[in-house]
């Protein structure tokens, strides 16, 4: 009976959403070139950019806390549906002007795909409500 508890519980550790294919622990590294502008964890406030807490299965512009400093492009592609998850953070993390023509971020993108999904794997670990689309209709 122990072992048959055991391994439930060893199942139920790994079988949440399967979430970015990255390390969060090289994901907060590369994190640091977004700290200038952007806070996440515990305490995190706004700065140049919004807080990063809760980002995955938000609205793009969405935050509260923030909405007089978006740029109005990043309030328009909210408005026209944009939701950051994985794959939309992806694409907007290896360029951000190009995938939200005329946001005020001057960053001009990560430069690896493994550093783009090492800092998604990172933020995701801020997202713990996050579901992804495909997992939750199962």
């Amino acid at each position: 009976m122990r072992k048959i508890l055991s391994a439930v519980i060893l199942f139920c550790a790994f079988a949440g959403p399967a979430l970015a294919d990255g390390h969060a622990a090289d994901g907060e590294k590369v994190f640091k070139k977004c700290a200038a502008c952007h806070a996440v964890g515990e305490n995190a406030k706004n700065k140049i950019g919004p807080e990063q807490n809760e980002l995955l299965g938000r609205t793009a512009g969405g935050l509260e806390s923030f909405s007089s400093k978006y740029s109005t492009a990043m309030k328009a592609a909210g408005d026209a549906g944009l939701i950051w998850t994985e794959d939309t953070l992806k694409e907007f993390l290896a360029s951000p002007r190009t995938y939200v023509k005329g946001t005020k971020m001057a960053f001009v993108g990560l430069k690896t795909e493994q550093e783009i999904e090492d800092v998604v794997a990172y933020l995701a670990t801020f997202s713990p409500d996050y579901v992804p689309a495909e997992e939750s209709h199962k």
